[in-house]
């Protein structure tokens, strides 16, 4: 056993006892949370392109309409470690297909909105439900799944989350271009309804039961700690727009505050041997996760706010429509979904040098899109960038997957729905940071100089240094890595004097 499992308390994911039995339905089973988890992430960024049509049809003001994106990430967020949690302790299958069916209900809800305040409202309880499910999607893929098998479903489980956030707005352009009228961005909400009833009901027939671990009961305390630490680190974020962070700057520290308090509470619960909401061991002594957690949070802050900065430069300074925005940036996308199938069948062999790879490709592919779209001529601007857009897709695909992977790989199953929601919140953190930030620095720049490629570069430049941390981070883990595997050569004495089985081995 080793040292990282037997602290955490229990046998690791792959131990011998742990009573595992392959579910023949296991890959059917995976698509049907890929689908579910591929319409969640899609609801991040695919309003994006519609919300001057919403905020025309329904009358609302900037900050109102803004909500409309930024509630919704902001009760994903709250939602994540507790639903993980409870999928831990009572059973992940049936928290999965409830908080399906809401997020089916509440995007027909959303699609109907006869106001802006019920639309609001509806995506507020939408967030909630996808947060619900989040964690779900990961937690069920390390239960049915060990070994190398493990590492291919995480592949298209990452490929997923690259595909949904970089398809966002070429999914949202394609749907206002076929629902024509002023109408028409409701069928970015409805288009959930049929997909995620198929969903549920294959669910029901596929997806595995978890079995109760007999300590069901829930941190309560911890669960109010931990919301008012992450709502207060994310109201400034998702109030940008209209002031938000020059005025609630104070939350800050304030979150950083309750967020100490709550991993002090989480250790006093540990030394009771109670059950925490998120056991502190899975930063101090599961091997791979903290750092994983810190690359995946890094690289969010550039990655989810680079499309909303080209979406505002392709649509206002190029004057594009939402769909031929969407189509430019589609070449990272399909990068990112090619690379990142393969590199769930890689990670088993190349660890965290994977990682490193695909951040740099990212870097390169998207510092040389900034360099060209500043140089090309407007009309040619999408052409000589794809192929450059393209290798920073791959590079994405070759970061996302194997992260995740070598995260939660050693992470015991009884805590891999708390672990995979501990995993996105930080995610959903620094996609806030990201897209609070870049797009804000984008009109910076365009107020003071009128230049869209040069706002475009300097914002790109903010993401690639987000990036270049995470980088940064990784190249730490790989070269620690390297060091823990590199074999001592012993001394001829102490061949000599070694056991006969040991120098026969």
């Amino acid at each position: 056993m080793t040292a990282s499992t037997s602290a955490a308390g229990g046998g690791g994911p792959d131990a011998p006892g742990d009573g595992y039995e392959p579910d023949p339905q296991r890959w059917r089973a995976l698509w049907v949370t890929l689908v579910a988890g591929f319409m969640s992430l899609l609801d991040v960024t695919i309003v994006a392109v519609a919300l001057p049509t919403i905020q025309r049809d329904l009358h609302a003001s900037p900050a109102q309409v803004q909500w409309v994106v930024s509630g919704y990430a902001l009760t994903f967020a709250l939602a994540l470690v507790t639903a993980g949690r409870l999928g831990d302790a009572l059973d992940r299958r049936r928290i999965f297909l409830v908080a399906l069916s809401g997020f089916v209900v509440c995007s027909a809800a959303c699609g109907a909105a006869p106001d802006i305040t019920l639309l609001v409202a509806a995506r507020l309880a939408q967030g909630l439900a996808a947060g619900f499910m989040a964690p779900q999607n990961s937690a069920l893929i390390q239960q049915m799944f060990r070994g190398a098998e493990r590492g291919r479903a995480f592949g298209f489980f990452g490929a997923t989350v690259g595909i949904s956030s970089a398809a966002g707005p070429l999914t949202g352009g394609a749907v206002l271009a076929l629902a024509s009228g002023a109408q028409g961005w409701r069928w970015i909400f409805y288009v959930n309804v049929p997909i995620g009833i198929l969903a549920v009901l294959l669910g029901r027939r596929l997806l595995p039961r978890t079995r109760r671990s007999g300590r069901g009961r829930v941190d309560v305390p911890g669960v109010l700690l931990l919301g008012a630490g992450v709502l207060a680190l994310m109201w400034p974020l998702v109030l940008a727009e209209s002031g938000g962070i020059e005025h609630l700057w104070w939350l800050f520290p304030a979150g950083a505050a309750i967020l100490a308090v709550f991993v002090r509470w989480q250790r006093r619960l540990v030394a009771r041997d109670a059950q925490p909401l998120l056991d502190p061991r899975l930063f101090t002594t599961v091997r791979g996760y903290a750092v994983g957690a810190g690359i995946g949070t890094l690289y969010f802050v550039g990655f989810s706010g680079v499309w909303l900065v080209f979406a505002l430069f392709y649509q206002r300074g190029l004057d594009f429509s939402p769909l031929r925005s969407g189509l430019a940036v589609t070449p990272f996308a399909l990068g990112s979904a090619s690379a990142a199938v393969v590199a769930g069948r890689l990670v088993e062999r190349y660890g965290r040098l994977l990682t490193v790879c695909g951040l740099t490709g990212v870097i390169a592919g998207l510092g040389g899109t900034a360099l060209l779209l500043r140089l090309a001529p407007p009309h040619l601007a999408p052409w000589v960038a794809a192929p450059v857009l393209f290798l920073g897709g791959v590079g994405g695909g070759f970061v996302v997957s194997p992260n995740i992977t070598m995260t939660l790989r050693d992470v015991p199953v009884r805590m891999a729905g708390a672990a995979g929601g501990a995993l996105q919140t930080g995610q959903r953190l620094g996609a806030a940071l990201g897209t609070a930030a870049l797009p804000g620095l984008f009109y910076l720049v365009l107020e003071r100089s009128g230049d869209y490629r040069g706002a475009l570069v300097i914002a790109l430049g903010a993401a690639l240094a987000g990036m270049a941390a995470s980088l940064a981070l990784a190249v730490f883990d790989w070269q620690r890595d390297r060091r823990q595997r590199k074999p001592r050569r012993k001394c001829p004495d102490e061949v000599a004097n070694a056991p006969v089985h040991a120098r026969q081995t």
